[in-house]
């Protein structure tokens, strides 16, 4: 169903969800932009979809989430939400399993075994700034700005607020969800939701580059760790020091750290293998 809904919602040679292959980085671009690359049922299936499929593909070590258009993304689509209020429940069921898949896509990306930069041009509002906290890392245009106005029409930002309070100060998260004003990129970059500012035009090359930094480094050590850091965020600090230091001693059998290690001993480059 979700598969017809994509087709359903662009012509087949305009596809909602754009892949391309730069080196060993995936290139995942959403293409609604006539609704503002907002998160359709369709959408959300079609990006869902390509994150379990690089996941398994070890040619890419890497990905990169951007966007068609002057938006990056305005969050859920309410006009297709909207439709469903004729239903007989008034559209409870759809409104669950909407909120429910776009939170399996959300924690799809955190649970990606690979990095992923976001590339913002334009405004991520709602789920759309949720998408951009979600990512591991994000680089966004000077022009970006970030919202979640869900208060301004009576939807307080809910899931969004469980990615930006994990990337944001306690104070910040709420000021950003109860006011619902935007707040600028340099504004974000300060307050932690992104990493680097750059000029406009010029942040999907920066998201590349840094993508490719990290794609340098061994993919077993990248994901071994991307998980350890998402994991021990949730624990108490004795635990995440007992967990980490678990991490640690499994990571150092690893043939990569041996020969990450001997490599620095001997200044050379490393050969990695990937485990």
């Amino acid at each position: 169903m979700s598969a017809q809904a994509a087709r359903a919602e662009a012509p087949q040679h305009q596809p909602i969800l754009l892949r391309e292959t730069v080196g060993s980085i995936a290139l995942l671009t959403l293409n609604r932009p006539g609704a503002r690359n907002s998160l359709s049922e369709g959408l959300i299936a079609e990006l869902h979809a390509a994150l379990n499929d690089v996941g398994g593909d070890k040619r890419i070590r890497a990905v990169v989430l951007a966007a068609k258009g002057p938006a990056f993304c305005a969050g859920h689509d309410l006009k297709e939400l909207t439709a469903r209020r004729s239903d007989a429940d008034r559209g409870r069921a759809y409104f669950a399993q909407i909120m429910n898949a776009c939170s399996a896509m959300m924690q799809a990306i955190v649970r990606l075994p690979k990095p992923v930069v976001a590339s913002i041009q334009g405004i991520a509002t709602a789920a759309g700034c949720q998408l951009v906290a979600s990512c591991d890392l994000a680089v966004a245009s000077e022009a970006a700005a970030f919202a979640t106005p869900g208060v301004d029409i009576g939807l307080f930002c809910s899931t969004p607020m469980v990615a930006l309070s994990r990337n944001v100060p306690r104070k910040q998260a709420m000021e950003m969800l109860l006011t619902g004003e935007p707040v600028s990129a340099a504004t974000a970059q300060s307050i932690g939701l992104v990493n680097r500012v750059v000029s406009a035009g010029t942040e999907r090359d920066a998201a590349i580059a840094l993508a490719e930094k990290v794609a340098l480094k061994s993919a077993y050590t990248v994901k071994l760790g991307k998980e350890a850091f998402y994991r021990q965020a949730e624990m108490n600090l004795a635990d995440a020091y007992r967990f980490a230091a678990e991490v640690m001693t499994e990571n150092m059998m690893a043939r990569d750290a041996e020969e990450g290690i001997g490599a620095f001993i001997e200044k050379r480059d490393p050969k990695w293998q990937d485990k």
